[in-house]
């Protein structure tokens, strides 16, 4: 329960920061509480290779959701020492801070923060636990939301060579096909109708036939039905795609076990590596809404979309990665990560994915520390020998 801008994400900040100080990192602290950890290179005015990822959590999250790619880092600097070996460049190792919004409703809090991409509105944004500002928090928390408010940038993209990330795979993809780690292609995008509904008529289950219904709970599931041939047809052409409805429900006030459904509320959650497809899936889901409706007698709003486009990976790193693994697999990453948001400022991004028991999100996360030492050793070997 690492909770952003709270005593967890706190405390492990605290025993990063204590185990980077033992080994003699140099330590910096930025205004919205990004934790950066420098081992020097031999070109100080360099742009610096960054790597690490988040130590926040969901709530009742595992064990190895961000901070395992923080820990690889710090790992990778300390073997290094040890083995007296000084980069041509420094390493900084970076811990983020909010990547999780399931705390403050606002996407990649801590390195969005750290490029000026935050809307200021966001600062108005609570906590969803306690009800606190963003605002309030941050200044509770000693931290300073002014670059936040002024959009100022507090690092330079062109002052970064490349970001790299260690992250446990969310999925069980890794462990059906027994491998222990794999190369991230990409980060999908998503295109998520929040807040559709479909709106009918309420009405008795056993007075009115079909053709009199306006059956909002019918419909909905036409629609879904519909999208899921979508997904079919495109992943039998080869596109990378996964649909979502998360959320599906009528309103317990209103429904009842005799009573066709006059109204549905549900999210179309869109994800994948390609922005065409996100939008020929998208226009898909607007056309079937307005033929399934007219067939039904009913309406559906899908409303505003919420988008984050896809992140790609750095074609150079992702080929160096694959040719470092014993057995090399690539795959995409469906969930969001701070390397997107690296991506998004032209920073070239590598990742790679480690085997993960019982997926995430949850207390149950059990990634092997073969495998992460694995995933490790390769962006080891690729710090010394490619030309980033």
């Amino acid at each position: 329960m690492r909770d952003s801008y709270g005593p967890g994400e706190q405390a492990a900040h605290d025993l990063i920061r204590g185990a980077a100080q033992a080994i003699g990192l140099e330590i910096a602290v930025d205004p919205i509480g990004n934790l950066r950890m420098t081992l020097p290179g031999r070109d100080r005015a360099g742009a610096a290779v960054f790597m690490g990822s988040h130590l926040d959590s969901v709530p009742q999250g595992g064990n190895y959701d961000g901070a395992a790619g923080v820990v690889a880092g710090l790992a990778i600097a300390s073997g290094l020492q040890q083995a007296g070996v000084r980069l041509d460049v420094d390493l900084t190792i970076m811990a983020i801070r909010a990547e999780e919004s399931a705390w403050f409703d606002v996407a990649y809090l801590g390195s969005a923060g750290a490029f000026g991409l935050l809307d200021p509105g966001c600062l108005a944004i609570t906590r969803s636990d306690n009800g606190q500002s963003l605002e309030h928090t941050l200044r509770e928390q000693g931290f300073d939301p002014t670059p936040i408010r002024e959009r100022r940038a507090l690092l330079d993209p062109a002052a970064i060579r490349a970001y790299l990330e260690l992250h446990i795979e969310q999925g069980p993809t890794l462990v059906a096909r027994e491998l222990p780690v794999a190369v991230v292609s990409g980060i999908r995008g998503c295109t998520r109708f929040r807040n559709a509904r479909c709106l009918g008529a309420y009405a008795h289950s056993g007075a009115v036939d079909r053709p009199y219904r306006r059956d909002a709970v019918a419909a909905t599931v036409a629609l879904l039905h519909h999208m899921e041939s979508v997904w079919l047809q495109q992943c039998g052409s080869g596109a990378d795609l996964v649909l979502t409805t998360g959320e599906l429900y009528t309103d317990p006030a209103l429904h009842g076990p005799s009573k066709i459904a006059g109204e549905t509320h549900f999210v179309l959650d869109i994800r994948a590596l390609s922005p065409a497809t996100l939008d020929e899936v998208a226009a898909s889901a607007r056309e079937a809404a307005a033929r399934i409706g007219d067939a039904y007698r009913v309406t559906f709003e899908l409303g505003a979309t919420s988008d984050s486009p896809p992140a790609v990976m750095d074609r150079r790193l992702r080929a160096r990665l694959l040719g470092l693994l014993a057995q090399p697999y690539e795959m995409a990453s469906g969930a969001g990560h701070d390397a997107a948001v690296f991506a998004k400022m032209g920073i070239p991004c590598g990742m790679i994915f480690v085997r993960n028991q019982h997926g995430s999100h949850n207390p149950d996360e059990a990634m092997a520390l073969e495998d992460f030492a694995l995933g490790a050793d390769a962006l080891l070997q690729l710090l010394l020998d490619f030309p980033l």
